[in-house]
């Protein structure tokens, strides 16, 4: 299939996406799990933080979980490369700063949802008492939710502003 010049020109939303999902996670992990010390991947899972082999656990399973996140960052910088290669662009920053809150936010929803609410291996503030703990993960995944739609209204916004983009 032939592909056309504007097709070359096209912002490439999964770049953006696939940042935004690595940066999200970086930030749950880095602030979350290292900084703030609220959760680690299996400490409602049968793993507390409470002993240096439970400790030792959840450091490697927060290892395995930065190794996907740095994946994600990888793979969303070679898809732009790529695409930067075709030929003279031009976008506007909206569209990287739309997509990447957009893979941001659907990191917090995929995340919230999986790891907090149904397979409840952790939750993002376990340093509060437990009947608390919906709270913040309900924060979370508004927070999501507000990324993820503030994004894509910003990418969209961008768009109109980037030549070679479809209006």
């Amino acid at each position: 299939m032939a592909t056309t010049a504007s097709q070359h020109r096209r912002f490439p939303t999964s770049a953006g996406i696939l940042l935004g999902l690595g940066l999200g996670g970086f930030f749950d992990g880095i602030v979350l799990h290292q900084l703030l010390q609220w959760h680690h991947m299996g400490t409602s899972a049968g793993y507390p933080a409470d002993s240096v082999e439970n400790l030792r656990f959840n450091t490697l399973l927060d290892g395995l979980f930065h190794a996907g996140t740095y994946i994600f960052v990888v793979l969303g910088l070679v898809v732009l490369w790529r695409t930067a290669h075709k030929s003279h662009l031009w976008w506007s920053g909206k569209m990287l700063l739309g997509t990447m809150l957009m893979g941001f936010g659907i990191f917090n929803l995929v995340e919230g949802l999986i790891n907090h609410q149904l397979l409840g291996i952790h939750h993002v503030n376990e340093t509060v008492p437990q009947d608390q703990w919906i709270y913040w993960d309900i924060g979370f995944l508004i927070w999501g939710a507000l990324m993820l739609i503030g994004g894509l209204a910003l990418a969209r916004r961008g768009q109109r502003q980037s030549p070679g983009e479809p209006r």
